[in-house]
């Protein structure tokens, strides 16, 4: 075989090599992705129903309940125009608050409720997460624009 078929050949190799990890590395990444869903977007059926997501919202005030296991925990988040229901079994991080803002990572069942595998909770006064601040705004300009002013 010639110098120059050698070449090429190892040329060839060397980017279908490169072609599959490519291929692997981005199909990992893909299936690690875990997108961010207002309330409102879940309820509207924008949410996958198949895979995990994140939702963020306020914690709704009154909303959280706690089962005699001590670890089991109900609540529901909003975003000011649209609540979704969340179950989480674990331990609340010690910032978690009715009225606060609240990112879970988990997936819907088959009732509409978001099972959460992990809660997060803000960690000062003046943060929220980028896509929760994001979409309570967006809901309460939808809000503003859906009620008409009151008055004359």
């Amino acid at each position: 075989m010639k110098s120059r078929h050698k070449k090429l050949i190892l040329v060839a190799v060397a980017v279908i090599a490169l072609g599959v990890v490519a291929a692997l590395v981005l199909n990992a990444f893909r299936s690690n992705l875990v997108f961010f869903f207002s309330p409102t977007q879940v309820v509207k059926g924008e949410a996958p129903r198949d895979r995990s997501f994140r939702i963020g919202g306020l914690v709704e005030a009154g909303s959280l309940r706690r089962e005699k296991d001590g670890v089991t925990a109900h609540f529901r988040v909003t975003d000011t125009a649209q609540t979704l229901s969340v179950t989480y079994t674990g331990l609340l991080p010690d910032l978690f608050k009715e009225g606060k803002g609240v990112v879970a990572e988990g997936r819907l069942n088959d009732s509409g409720v978001f099972v959460a595998t992990q809660v997060l909770a803000k960690h000062d006064e003046n943060y929220m997460p980028p896509e929760a601040a994001s979409a309570l705004e967006q809901a309460q300009k939808a809000q503003k624009t859906l009620v008409p002013p009151q008055g004359k």
